[in-house]
């Protein structure tokens, strides 16, 4: 199953970009109507990540990705098997990141897409 914040616009055209040019073989939901301790995660970590939850084990951010990658087979299942992979799996980190902080400033994004400062 694959977890997105469906409030988010950014979010939501990534995901239908996925479902169309990807092939995504999975459940795609928004976190906000599902019950997410049954599934293993927080409202806070589905706030700041795309997640992807299977056999109990949950993956999130880019890791997120590349299960996903992997879950739709071939051609997509390469990069997916990459993406796990130092470098390339920090690379990858780091990029998801800098993407997730700026969804709001990306194409299908709005003001409501912009992550929460994180409490300390």
């Amino acid at each position: 199953m694959l977890l997105f914040d469906g409030d988010c616009g950014f979010c939501t055209t990534s995901v239908r970009f996925a479902e169309r040019w990807i092939g995504v073989r999975a459940r795609v939901s928004p976190w906000q109507v599902e019950d997410l301790a049954a599934l293993g995660t927080t409202r806070e970590r589905a706030e700041r990540e795309v997640l992807w939850v299977e056999g109990g084990r949950v993956r999130g951010g880019a890791q997120a990705v590349a299960a996903l990658l992997s879950a739709a087979g071939l051609p997509w299942s390469v990069p997916g098997l990459v993406l796990r992979i130092p470098p390339f799996r920090w690379a990858a980190e780091g990029l998801y990141r800098l993407i997730a902080a700026n969804r709001h400033r990306l194409p299908g994004g709005t003001p409501a897409c912009a992550l929460r400062p994180e409490r300390r």
